[in-house]
Formats: C-alpha cells, structure tokens, sequence
C-alpha cells in the first residue's frame, strides 16, 4: 500500500498537473523515434520509456500504444546492438545499460513477461564490468548526462539490472560493485546521489560513512531554489535535481529530508514547460539535443512519481 508524501490518496491516483502533462508528453514522445526513424534509441525507448513503465505500474493511465514497440524491442536483448540505425547511440555498453534499465521496468509494470529476456540483458551487461567493479561510461566526460550517465549512475544501474535478473547468478559482479561504491571518491552531487542509491540497503560501518559524505555533499549543494546542479556550486538543472531527489525519497520519513525533497520537487515542477517535458540538461549547458530533452524529461517525470508516492 502506498505512503503518501503530501498529497491525498484521491487526488494522486487522478495524476496532478505536473505528472500528468509529463506523461502525455512521454506518450507522444516515446513511440514517435522508432515510427520516424526504424530503429530504437536509449532516450526514447529508455530513459523515457522507464518513467511510463513506472507509472503503468504505479496505476497510472498510459495509452497502450505508448509503450507497445518498446515493449516488443526489449524482449529482443539480442537485436539491442543493430536497431537499424547507427545514430541513435554509438556506445553500445551504455545503450545496453539503459535498455537493460527500462526491460527492468517494463517487467515490474507487467508488460513484459518473458524473464529470460531480462536474463539474456543482465549477461550482456555484466560483460561490461571493470576489474575495480565498477562500469566505466565516456573516460573523457567528468560529469555524467542525462543520457550518458557517468560512471557512478551507470554502475547503479547496471547492479540494478544484475540484482532483478539473479542476485544469486551475479553475486560476484555485485560484490565488486559494492565494495567500488564504498570506497569511490565523490566530489559530484550527481554521483552522490547514485552512490546513496547503490547503498541505500547497506547497514555496515564503511557503508554508513560513504552515505554520510554523499549527504553531506547533497545538503551542501542544494541551491536557494531548491535545486541541484552537476557540483555544489554549480547552477540548478533539471537532470541533477531528478536524481538527487530519486536517491533522497528513499529516507523521506527524515524531516530534514522531506524538507530538502519538498523544495527540490517544487524547483522540478517550476522547470517544467508547457507540453509538459523539461529544458535538456546538456554539459556544457545551454546545448540543444532532443535526446537530452527526452532523457532529461523521462527522469523528471520518474522523481516526480516518486516524491508524490513513496512503495
């Protein structure tokens, strides 16, 4: 049964504004890539498409035609690799992560169910982790994307893959995973947030410290808007604010936490446009990419589900 953050029952199971506009935007959205273009994209029928997953699950209405060819692509980790198009990614470990990602949803809202699917992903996955556990995306970007992720948001990613398809079976890779996420030196807000995400479980000693910096970090860096950005001093972006606020819901019976999640909420729901999407988060800012746009607005929508209701 769902807890709810502030709002009664009635008016989150009708969707408020913000919530909806997003996701009539993301149903448009999500299907028009591989009707325009014959082939699949990780913005689209990734980032995006894992906040539709998510609101299915969570009873929201999404139109099944939103999510149908999504589906029927993600049952198919075998074809990830040649979509029909080239442009869409052209970093196969990261488009197999966040295809990966989105089957995961796509399980969990019941409208995929072959599981070996899942299985066939995690293996492709998990071929693409490093010695020291953790999986490197883009070695010349310092900060991660809406799109590219980042070495901390990809391996959070990518361990959550390997755990919904067999934590038993990877074990291994987890473990490494787990001690990398103890010991990684963060500096970044973003990366904090993944770390928080990646630990939020862990009780011992070591983890308990590495989730303290990385709060630490996260109090430091929200700004006088209620937003984060990429650092602490950094201006606002939609993206960071998204992630900061996913990892933050996961503690929000804290008061000192609901406070920081109910003014990065308000900052997320400021941001959004008209057509319901949000600005994209592009490094350097001020960059136009309609992938970052799609991106970016998938894991908007994806905070603001989850700082409205709490599973």
């Amino acid at each position: 049964m769902s807890l709810l953050l502030w709002i009664p029952l009635a008016v989150a199971l009708a969707a408020p504004p913000p919530e909806s506009r997003a996701l009539a935007f993301l149903a448009r959205e999500v299907p028009r890539w591989s009707a325009d273009n014959k082939c699949y994209s990780c913005h689209n029928n990734g980032d995006a498409a894992r906040a539709l997953y998510t609101a299915v699950r969570l009873s929201y209405p999404v139109p099944a035609n939103a999510l149908a060819d999504t589906s029927r692509w993600l049952e198919k980790p075998q074809q990830w690799d040649h979509n029909g198009g080239e442009g869409p990614f052209n970093d196969k470990q990261l488009a197999r992560i966040q295809f990966a990602a989105a089957l995961v949803d796509a399980l969990e809202a019941g409208l995929v169910k072959d599981r070996a699917a899942l299985s066939r992903a995690a293996d492709l996955v998990a071929g693409h982790q490093r010695k020291d556990g953790s999986w490197l995306i883009d070695a010349g970007e310092s900060i991660g994307s809406p799109a590219t992720y980042g070495t901390c948001l990809a391996t959070y990613q990518a361990c959550r893959v390997l755990h919904k398809a067999d934590p038993k079976r990877y074990q291994t890779a987890l473990g490494k995973a787990d001690r990398w996420f103890r010991t990684v030196r963060v500096q970044a807000v973003l990366d904090a947030a993944a770390v928080l995400l990646a630990l939020e479980r862990s009780d011992d000693g070591e983890a308990v410290t590495q989730r303290q910096r990385c709060l630490a970090l996260i109090r430091k860096g929200q700004s006088e808007s209620g937003g984060w950005g990429p650092y602490v001093h950094s201006a606002p972006e939609a993206f960071d604010t998204a992630v900061v606020l996913l990892a933050l819901s996961r503690s929000a019976d804290q008061p000192d936490i609901r406070e920081m999640l109910r003014k990065g909420r308000a900052f997320l729901v400021k941001l959004q446009q008209e057509d319901g999407s949000w600005e994209e988060t592009t490094r350097p800012p001020g960059n136009g990419s309609y992938a970052q746009r799609l991106s970016t607005s998938g894991w908007a929508t994806l905070a603001l589900l989850r700082t409205m209701a709490r599973r």
